[in-house]
């Protein structure tokens, strides 16, 4: 945790915790729930008290239970007082731009943020105030899984002396390599290290307004584009349903792509109803004049077993002309049954990409695909729906 919290100063704790700690979080590690607790069925429990300002973890090796546990404490206590807590990492341009990425885990959120042109933010959790952005945490928990240093050099050189390995195996050699391609514990092995281990970080770690804002998802069907222009009705009613899929190596159990759909990109650690927050994303947005971009980290040419995951340096392409302004510029082209707008070309990446159906060899089935998806969103939604203007209820797929 000192990885993942902003230490401070010994000056700032005899000034700000005077009065003791201002919570406590108590992890027992393998130790088991007791399912004779009412309202308790497994083994693992996370609970939060925020009257009494503690928080318990029970039956639980994965560490990232603890920084979690604290973000949904800042879901709590950020929207009283006009702080908007996000479920997104941050970076920030030379000439100062910022752009927050949202996206759960396995949609390339900590691995397309540590952007070798930008500086670093934050990799996860973020506050958006009167005044721009700032970062909860003072590091980064990276998946690393199949770590490859040409694709995610940034990540891959942060492990060293001071970064903390979760659930890796080493190679039977004795020079204690790890072997980043061993799943043998769990797909969902982990680095954690400081903020400064990244080249470029931004520290403290604040940024102005938002100019872009990225909605990361991995879609197991491969009908999404590559990425998407969003309207702000659209853009609300992307956030709202903050739609992915469960891949290998987030959750338990989970070996092949399922679609799931997570309020606010983030669902698990929100403290209140998610029209909460997207009402005061939507003011800031609308305020600050930030671009909507939705953006496709899953599969392409077909669904999962048929097509393949989409190329990480196509991705950074994509954001790299969003960045520079270029792709603001492009034609786009309403897509069919969604009607987000595809732009038509894009600096750096074949166009043939850019329209979803034109991968596909089997064009009924991209069209099965593309309906089936369209009826889960529309099945999702009517859980928001009682919260939600006509214009952001209208802004969803029509079948």
């Amino acid at each position: 945790m000192r990885n993942m919290l902003i230490v401070p100063t010994r000056e700032e704790l005899e000034k700000e915790w005077s009065d003791g700690p201002d919570f406590h979080i108590m992890n027992a590690g393998e130790f088991p729930a007791s399912k004779f607790i009412k309202g308790v069925n497994t083994r693992t429990c996370v609970a939060l008290n925020p009257t009494e300002k503690k928080l318990v973890i029970l039956g639980s090796q994965y560490a990232g239970e603890m920084k979690k546990g604290v973000f949904s404490v800042m879901h709590y206590l950020m929207p009283e007082i006009g702080v908007l807590s996000l479920h997104a990492s941050a970076n920030e341009g030379e000439t100062g731009d910022t752009t927050l990425l949202f996206g759960l885990s396995g949609t390339g959120k900590t691995t397309l943020s540590a952007d070798p042109k930008r500086a670093l933010i934050g990799d996860d959790e973020h506050c958006w105030t009167d005044d721009g952005i700032f970062n909860i945490e003072g590091g980064c928990y990276a998946k690393c899984i199949n770590l490859n240093p040409e694709k995610e050099p940034d990540i891959f050189n942060a492990i060293r002396y001071g970064s903390v390995l979760e659930n890796v195996r080493f190679f039977d050699t004795g020079d204690h390599r790890v072997n980043f391609a061993d799943n043998s514990i769990t797909e969902n092995t982990r680095v954690s290290y400081p903020l400064k281990f990244i080249p470029g970080a931004k520290i403290p770690s604040y940024g102005g307004h938002p100019k872009n804002i990225l909605f990361l998802t991995c879609d197991a069907y491969g009908v999404l584009p590559p990425v998407a222009k969003l309207s702000y009705e659209q853009a609300m009613y992307h956030f709202i349903s903050g739609y992915t899929a469960k891949v290998a190596g987030t959750e338990m159990g989970i070996t092949e792509p399922v679609a799931t759909f997570s309020a606010c990109f983030g669902e698990a650690f929100l403290t209140r109803h998610p029209s909460v927050y997207a009402e005061m994303l939507a003011e800031k947005m609308q305020k600050h004049g930030a671009h909507a971009w939705l953006v496709n980290t899953g599969w392409s040419g077909g669904k999962y077993g048929v097509g393949s995951r989409m190329d990480i340096k196509v991705t950074r392409g994509i954001i790299d002309a969003i960045h520079s302004g270029e792709l603001e510029k492009v034609p786009t082209k309403a897509m069919d049954i969604f009607g987000i707008n595809i732009p038509q070309s894009c600096p750096g990446v074949s166009s043939d990409i850019l329209t979803p159906i034109n991968t596909w060899a089997d064009k009924e089935a991209y069209n099965d695909q593309l309906k089936s998806l369209a009826r889960q969103f529309i099945k999702n939604f009517r859980n928001y729906e009682d919260q939600s203007s006509d214009a952001i209820k209208g802004a969803g797929p029509k079948l």
